[in-house]
This record gives structure tokens, C-alpha cells and sequence, in this order.
């Protein structure tokens, strides 16, 4: 059996290394455009930013040996063939037209897998083709990142602030550059997050130093003599030595395409279950292949390194003939951006609407282990639950404890349709070193059932600075004396009554009005609210998060 594969990062040579697994006298040849092969390009930004310090780094085991073409040779006997493009697939000969080193040949093949990928989008910006403006996407961008910098490049602007442009500020910033981060949309990460989990990063970029501009359009980049000077957006000017593009990618599908392979809505290869294209002798996996999106049937790209990985692993399986499957995904990521770590899975709100849902969202911030532990750090989790079912359709996390596996858990649970009252009483491991008695995850769903179940009622903060300017409201900070005195919200209308002494107090709060509760997380608000309800107060709101979510 001849096998030929196209592209040689994650999905066509774990498919080629599943395909040796199980078939030892298949001979396999891999095609890879680039110089470098299994190299790891999550791992770049850490590679510029100096965290890593060679670029080999990113292709090595985890024992210490560099995945290269001897590599593959030596320990898997596949041929692959570096800086050679494949400039054609014969579908009716079945092989593939290779260019190599100026000389033209041509690779026969029973199975052919397609992983050529993806490209960065480059939007239509006068000067976006200028010296000092790159991409982020290639180990020679990355290179070319820190040429730049090492020739006294000192102030640079991000256009995009998805999680490559948002990683790409950190690096930048740990080689002490000056950074700008231009977004056209109203918050970063806008695929991922809602705009009051998006603040919190927001504010957390700017106490690292980073400009953040959001509903911003970069207009025009500024060139002298070909060379990038400045970037001018919404109509001001932000002088850039160092301009990065991280404005989207666009599927590498052209070669499947000219072969007549059907193509899907996304641009995208199209493929089934099973990984197969039109062509049943055609695999296609990783960037360049569209994929399923669980909770809606949408299709959508997936351009993550694991979606990659166990597409990869589907292909091989299958061309030795086995069955397996690939469902597609619930949009799982994560990235860190200084200490803060963002996650999320599923939905958010925009994609819930979009999609027709008809959902409830709660936040619940919660220390990631026991209060009482040192390092014991907070984090901020936001559920949205699919009204009816009660099921876990959306998640998003940040924090500088641990949210990873928080939001892991709460993946597991969306893809498996569980409810909240399932994820109430989910069997997770608990020590203090690790997790409160109730894990974040069991408290934000014991906070969502207490909201279905009309326990309390809850604003976030942009309804309660709405609130504060235009309407005759009272609020109680349920928080101590002390706690008040520090970092509070700045309004008249805001009084402190500590928890403790709201029963004997509740003759100073009308009952005309609407109250509204405030505390450090939302726990004490809600037993605030509880108390106020048992008395008789009719209109009492808590805010959802309390002042973890609260920003000036």
C-alpha cells in the first residue's frame, strides 16, 4: 500500500505514525512545503517571548529527540520530503505533482491524506504588505519577530486580539516593547468570551502595560520608504516599528479544490466522519478540513493542535482499515495571557442567540482550592444553561488559579448534554491543596439551579452601572466595614450594612425601592437577598459575581 501525505504538522504526520503503527510494510511518503516538519507552532509565541529558547525545541519528545526527517526515517521508516511542494493531485492516475529543489516529479498513491493546513488572513489595509508587517503564524515569523526586535524595534501594534494576537502581546511584552492591541470588535477574544468575562482580561493587559483599543479599525499603516511607521485606526495614529496581523485564518483547501474534491461552506475541505473527502481515496484532516460544531450541527474550522492531533489519528486508523470516528467539537480553548489563564467551551451568549437557544446565564467566582491553603488563588467561571433542559451549553473561565480544569470538567459535561443537577453532584476528587469542599464546578451549578429555581434574581455589572446612572435604586454592600472601606463602588446610592447585622438593620432599607446586593463573590449577597425575601421586600437583586466582576 502506497500511501502520500500532503503537509507535515499534526494531523498528516499522526496519521502517518498511526498508519506505521498498524502497517508495517506500507510505504509512506509525507510532502511538507515548510523546512521545518512536527514542529509545535502553539509553542512560538513562548519561543519569542523567551520562554523557549530554541526553535527545536518545539519539535522535540518528550525524551529529548528532535522529530526531523531523520527522526521519521530512522523510527518510523517514513520518507518525508522538506522544502518540496505538491503542486497537483491527479485523481484519475492517483498521484501527487511534487516540486523539489527546481526538479518536478510525481508520487504514486492508494491513499492519499490531505494536511496542507492553514493561512493567516491578511485584510485589505493599505500598507499591509510593508516591511515590519508580519504574521504570527510560521517559525519564520517568528524569526523575523525577533530580528526585528534585536535591530531596535521598541514599539509594536497588534491587529486582532484572538488568543494568537492576545499571546502575541505577552511575548512582545516580555521583550520589553511597547504594545498596542487594536480589535474592531467590542472585546477581546470576541469568539470566546462575553463582554464581562472579555473585561477582565481587558484590565488585566493594561496592568501588564499593553494599550488595549477595542471597537477599533485599523484604517491605514503608515509606511516610510516601505518600512512601517505607524498604524492609524478609528483616525488616530499609534507610531509601530513592529506591526502583527492576527486577524483570522483561511483554510489551505486550494490543491483539494483544483482537484475537484468538494469544498464546504466554511472554504474548508470538506469531509465525513470518517475523515474521507469525496474521493474515498482522499483523507483530509487538521486546519484545512471543516469540521462539525456539537451543539448546533453548524460547520465551522477548528484550528487547534489537538482537534489536528486525534484527526490525524481517525485518518490513519481508518486507512488500515478500521472505523473510526470523528463527531466534531465543542470549541474547547484555552490560552494564558500573563498570569491570568482564559478558557472557554460551547457557547456564549452571541453564538446562544444566534443558534436560537433559549438560555439563562449565572457567574460565580470561587477560590481554586481551599480558602484556607496557601496559594489558594480566585477564579471566575460563567455557565450558560439551555432553559427546559437544564443542560451545560456554554462555559467560560478566567483567573490566575486554576481554571484548566474547571473548564476541562465542564467541557466533558457539555459534550455528554449533562445538566446542572447532574454537575451538582458529579464525583470529584477533593484535598485542600486542590479544591474547596465544593469544587467551582459544583458551586456554579448549585448557583444556576438556585437561579432556575427562583432563589435570586441577578444583574451584572454593566445593568447595575446602567442602573446607578438612570434609576432611583439602593445599594447594599454586604460586605464588613473594612472590606467596604477599601476597594468599593463609587455611587450615593451604595450603603454598607455588613451581612451580620442586616436582620436588625432592615428597618433603614425602603421597601418602595429596588435593592440591589452587593458582596465580594455573590455568596453573601445571596444570603443577604434570601433574608430581604423572607421579610418581605419584594424587589431585590443580587449582583452576579459581586465586586470580583466590578471594574471603574
Amino acid at each position: 500500500m502506497d500511501v502520500v501525505v500532503i503537509g507535515g504538522g499534526a494531523a498528516g504526520l499522526k496519521a502517518a505514525s498511526r498508519i506505521r503503527r498498524k502497517d508495517g510494510n506500507a510505504n509512506i511518503t509525507v510532502v511538507e512545503a515548510g523546512k521545518y516538519i512536527s514542529l509545535g507552532k502553539c509553542g512560538l509565541p513562548y519561543y519569542v517571548g523567551g520562554l523557549v529558547h530554541e526553535l527545536n525545541d518545539l519539535r522535540k519528545t518528550t525524551y529529548g529527540a528532535v522529530r526531523d526527517e531523520e527522526f521519521f526515517r530512522k523510527l518510523k521508516n517514513i520518507d518525508v520530503l522538506s522544502e518540496t511542494v505538491a503542486k497537483e493531485i491527479d485523481r484519475k492516475r492517483k498521484v501527487v505533482k511534487i516540486e523539489r529543489r527546481g526538479s518536478e516529479d510525481e508520487l504514486g498513491y492508494d491513499y492519499l491524506v490531505i494536511s496542507t493546513g492553514a493561512r493567516p488572513l491578511k485584510p485589505p489595509i493599505e500598507g499591509i504588505n510593508a516591511e515590519g508587517v508580519t504574521t504570527f503564524a510560521t517559525p519564520e515569523d517568528a524569526e523575523k519577530i525577533i530580528e526585528m526586535w534585536e535591530e531596535g524595534a521598541e514599539k509594536a501594534v497588534i491587529i486582532g486580539a484572538g488568543f494568537i494576537g492576545l499571546e502575541s502581546a505577552e511575548a512582545l511584552r516580555n521583550l520589553d516593547m511597547e504594545v498596542t492591541v487594536i480589535e474592531m470588535m467590542d472585546r477581546v477574544a470576541p469568539a470566546m468570551l462575553d463582554k464581562e468575562m472579555a473585561i477582565l482580561v481587558e484590565n488585566h493587559l493594561r496592568e501588564k502595560g499593553v494599550k488595549v483599543l477595542t471597537s477599533t479599525r485599523v484604517e491605514k499603516i503608515v509606511t516610510e520608504n516601505g518600512k512601517v511607521g505607524a498604524v492609524i485606526a478609528n483616525g488616530r495614529e499609534y507610531p509601530a516599528d513592529i506591526v502583527i496581523v492576527a486577524a483570522g485564518i483561511k483554510p489551505n483547501s486550494e490543491i483539494a479544490e483544483k482537484a475537484g474534491l468538494k469544498i464546504g461552506e466554511t472554504g474548508g475541505i470538506w469531509v465525513d466522519e470518517y475523515m474521507r473527502t469525496s474521493d474515498e481515496s482522499i483523507y483530509a484532516g487538521g486546519d484545512c478540513v471543516e469540521t462539525t460544531f456539537l451543539l448546533t450541527g453548524e460547520k465551522i474550522i477548528a484550528p487547534f493542535g489537538d482537534v489536528a492531533n486525534k484527526q490525524g489519528r481517525v485518518i490513519g486508523e481508518n486507512i488500515t482499515g478500521g472505523k473510526a470516528i470523528f463527531p466534531g467539537v465543542i470549541g474547547t480553548a484555552i490560552f494564558k495571557v500573563f498570569d491570568l489563564t482564559v478558557a472557554s467551551a460551547g457557547v456564549n451568549e452571541e453564538k446562544a442567540k444566534k443558534a436560537g437557544f433559549d438560555y439563562f446565564t449565572v457567574l460565580a467566582p470561587s477560590a481554586d482550592r481551599a480558602h484556607y491553603y496557601p496559594q489558594t488563588s480566585y477564579i471566575r467561571l460563567k455557565l450558560i444553561v439551555e432553559k427546559g433542559s437544564w443542560r451545560v451549553i456554554g462555559v467560560q473561565g478566567a483567573g490566575m488559579g486554576e481554571v484548566a480544569k474547571r473548564i476541562d470538567v465542564l467541557s466533558t459535561a457539555i459534550q455528554a448534554g449533562m445538566t446542572i443537577d447532574q454537575l451538582s453532584n458529579i464525583d470529584l476528587a477533593y484535598a485542600p491543596p486542590y479544591s474547596p469542599a465544593l469544587d467551582p464546578v459544583i458551586n456554579i451549578a448549585n448557583v444556576a439551579m438556585n437561579k432556575r429555581d427562583g432563589l435570586f434574581e441577578g444583574i451584572n455589572v454593566f445593568e447595575l452601572k446602567e442602573k446607578l446612572e438612570k434609576e432611583d435604586v439602593v445599594v447594599v454592600d454586604v460586605r464588613s466595614e473594612e472590606e467596604f472601606k477599601g476597594a468599593r463602588i463609587r455611587s450615593e446610592k451604595v450603603m454598607n450594612i455588613p451581612l451580620l447585622e442586616l436582620r436588625e438593620r432592615l428597618n433603614e432599607l425602603p421597601r418602595d425601592k429596588e435593592i440591589i446586593l452587593v458582596c465580594s463573590l455573590g455568596l453573601r449577597s445571596f444570603e443577604g437577598a434570601r433574608i430581604l425575601k423572607n421579610a418581605g421586600f419584594e424587589k431585590v437583586k443580587i449582583l452576579e459575581g459581586g465586586m470580583a466582576f466590578w471594574f471603574e
